[in-house]
């Protein structure tokens, strides 16, 4: 075991946030550009209180198209991501996709499973730590699982079937499990 993975198994959550910070910071790869990760009714609640709490104004901070998301700065960044920081600004309550990441997800409505992916290294630098460090995936993994399985309850059966849509190009599958009949109704309704 590496003195990272020790670390790693030792740390708080908030500590290891920040550690992946620390690898997120230092990123050349824009993957708060064009991401409009999904955000459910109650998350958009929680980041415009959090906003509000912090002083911070937004104006009109989602997109509510098919599904909702952060909206997009004029040359395509989420608008919670601060280019000089290089880091969300409502990190403490981010989107779950964002928490997650990079872990991502299918659901397969045929199986009724959810399948797990890790994005590749070469577009995720942090997902190249995780699959190094074994420990480290894991422990994400239970943070990721939690929070996209929250997610995928909270969407609306629209917004979950656009968001499938969407490719996740560069990842390799990791697991699978089966999910709720309720969720899979949602996309075969």
């Amino acid at each position: 075991m590496s003195c990272f993975s020790e670390r790693v198994n030792m740390q708080t959550e908030e500590e290891r946030q920040k550690n992946f910070f620390d690898v997120c910071g230092t990123c050349k790869i824009n993957c708060c550009w064009d991401a409009r990760p999904p955000i459910t009714i109650e998350r958009e609640k929680t980041i415009l209180d959090y906003l509000k709490t912090h002083g911070i104004h937004i104006d009109n901070p989602f997109v509510h198209a098919e599904y909702t998301f952060p909206r997009e700065t004029t040359d395509g960044y989420c608008i919670f991501y601060d280019k000089t920081t290089r880091k969300c600004i409502v990190h403490p309550v981010k989107p779950e996709t964002c928490v997650a990441g990079p872990i991502t997800f299918d659901i397969n409505a045929k199986t009724g499973k959810i399948e797990w992916y890790l994005k590749m290294e070469k577009i995720c630098p942090l997902a190249g730590v995780m699959y190094r460090e074994k420990p480290i995936l894991e422990k994400h993994f239970e943070n990721a699982r939690r929070e996209i399985l929250r997610l995928v309850r909270q969407l609306s059966p629209t917004a979950l079937k656009t968001i499938l849509r969407r490719g996740e190009p560069d990842t390799f599958k990791i697991g699978e499990e089966n999910l709720d009949s309720c969720i899979i109704k949602k996309l075969t309704d």
